[in-house]
């Protein structure tokens, strides 16, 4: 029996093949739910997917998609639920593009504005009209949304402002609509090899708990503001950071 609700909601994660996206899934999967899960890498999501549903019996259903090309959004709905009850907006990812002078300077500010929010705000507008009557929208972002990081925290801010809009816009009909911002997350491939033992003690040492976040601890805050019990919450934003960043 599930714990976030009744069971059997209809769940949609994107970017639930790996780190934190993976995690969410499997969290509301465990629970009795029936998730689909969304990205662009087609091995990846369906091996994530088969492994679930082979060595756990988890209901988990993968839909490739690039998140930042409408005509790939558009053809994707055919695949998706036709009753959403959540969304967690989760996918995103750093432009490395490397380059200087204008060009460069565009290719990486074009580059996260696509990845982080193109990829949230596309997928959740074609949703809108079958988001249930409960329906909740969770949209992962960071720590750099708040303290500051050049083009990939203002992308990530970029979904706050858009969070607060959506909140107003969609609390008529039942939805709520909140952000999770988690700092520094091991075992992603956020950070691939810059995420060394000794960056993982400095990390560690900036929290007010001494360790850095788990996947695990991002899908427990998406889990509580999809949850009924969270009905009363909207247009907020939840630091899941161990004190990194104190609450504002």
């Amino acid at each position: 029996m599930a714990q976030n609700g009744s069971a059997g909601r209809s769940v949609v994660v994107t970017g639930g093949g790996t780190g934190i996206g993976r995690a969410v899934s499997i969290r509301f999967a465990e629970e009795g739910h029936r998730v689909t899960i969304v990205g662009r890498r087609r091995e990846v999501l369906h091996a994530t997917a088969e492994e679930l549903r082979r060595d756990r019996g988890l209901d988990v259903t993968p839909v490739v998609c690039d998140l930042a090309d409408p005509d790939d959004v558009e053809a994707a709905l055919d695949h998706l639920p036709e009753r959403v009850d959540v969304l967690v907006n989760n996918a995103g990812s750093r432009e490395m593009a490397a380059g200087t002078g204008p060009h460069g300077m565009l290719a990486r500010w074009r580059g996260d504005f696509e990845r982080n929010v193109l990829t949230a705000v596309l997928l959740t507008e074609s949703l809108r009209d079958r988001f249930s009557d409960t329906g909740r929208v969770v949209t992962v972002t960071s720590v750099a949304a708040l303290r500051g990081g050049g083009s990939y925290g203002a992308s990530k801010a970029a979904l706050h402002a858009w969070n607060h809009s959506l909140a107003a816009q969609l609390g008529p009909q039942g939805v709520t609509c909140n952000i999770v911002a988690p700092g520094t997350v091991a075992g992603t491939e956020f950070f691939g090899s810059r995420l060394n033992d000794a960056e993982l003690t400095r990390r560690a040492g900036r929290t007010l708990v001494g360790r850095v976040g788990r996947p695990a601890d991002v899908a427990a805050a998406v889990l509580f503001l999809a949850s009924p019990e969270a009905g009363f919450i909207t247009g907020e934003i939840l630091q899941c950071n161990g004190g990194e960043l104190l609450g504002r």
